[in-house]
């Protein structure tokens, strides 16, 4: 099996890559907090946690804080999985591994 393979098309945008990398040192990330962090706009941001949602590499909670809405995310099990297969393959290409 080639390790090109092992790269997933989930992960080959920078803010869906950006945001699997900060959910993997962070236990959560809100909305906010990741728009900031990857300087994406909210439309565009939106798009991609869907995508990702839609993979269930991601989990949505959706919660109000005093009167302001607030949307939470946290990396599944599986997203986790398959973002480590991902950075793998990447490294193997490079020949870091």
């Amino acid at each position: 099996m080639s390790i090109i393979n092992n790269i997933n098309k989930a992960f080959d945008h920078r803010i869906r890559l950006g945001i699997m990398s900060v959910l993997m040192v962070n236990d959560y990330a809100d909305f906010n907090m990741l728009k900031e962090l990857l300087g994406a706009t909210d439309g565009n941001l939106a798009s991609h946690t869907k995508a990702l949602e839609k993979e269930a590499y991601i989990s949505v909670e959706k919660q109000f804080i005093g009167r302001k809405p607030n949307t939470r995310y946290a990396a599944t099990k599986l997203g986790k999985a398959a973002f480590k297969k991902h950075i793998d393959a990447l490294e193997k290409l490079i020949g870091k591994n």
